[in-house]
């Protein structure tokens, strides 16, 4: 990790209550819930991190505390540097609040992460599904979710397969 790296980490630790991750040199910061605004406040404003690269979001189901993270890509345009911020929230319906004030391009990726795991972005402009159907039940990047699947076919369970699968009428 570089010097101007290590400040901002620094600065995190002790303003934040952020956690340090360094793997293969690359930095995260793991931050409360209620702090990801003012953190991501003080990116953009204070240390040149001007741009939101990616906001995606990690399911670790059967695990309940905290069974979602949610990862923030953060780039300085000017100094040419990455960070990544985690967010850990627990349960079946977690409520974060939204950094679309802080990075616009916020306002598509966190549709996108509430469509697909249920993530719901308190204060967030416009929060409807973006790539599912309106009236589309659950949130199928949850690892909870059912899925919908055909049996594959072996040579002991080939009787039963043909008997359930549907053939067309000739």
């Amino acid at each position: 990790m570089d010097d101007e790296t290590r400040v901002v980490v620094n600065a995190f630790q002790e303003r934040f209550g952020a956690e340090l991750v360094e793997f293969r040199g690359e930095v995260t910061l793991v931050l409360p819930p209620q702090q990801i605004v003012a953190a991501a406040l003080a990116a953009r404003d204070e240390y040149g991190y001007n741009m939101l690269m990616d906001a995606t979001a990690v399911d670790y189901w059967p695990a309940q505390a905290p069974r979602f993270h949610l990862v923030y890509q953060l780039y300085g345009l000017g100094h040419n540097r990455l960070l990544r911020l985690r967010v850990p929230v627990g349960g079946n319906a977690p409520v974060v609040p939204t950094i679309v004030p802080v990075y616009p391009n916020a306002n598509w990726k966190e549709r996108e992460i509430w469509d697909m795991f249920g993530i719901r972005f308190e204060g967030h402009p416009d929060l409807r599904r973006i790539l599912m159907p309106e009236d589309w039940q659950g949130h199928p990047l949850r690892k909870d979710y059912p899925l919908g699947y055909e049996e594959p076919q072996f040579s002991f369970n080939h009787e039963q397969i043909l008997s359930t699968k549907l053939h067309p009428k000739e």
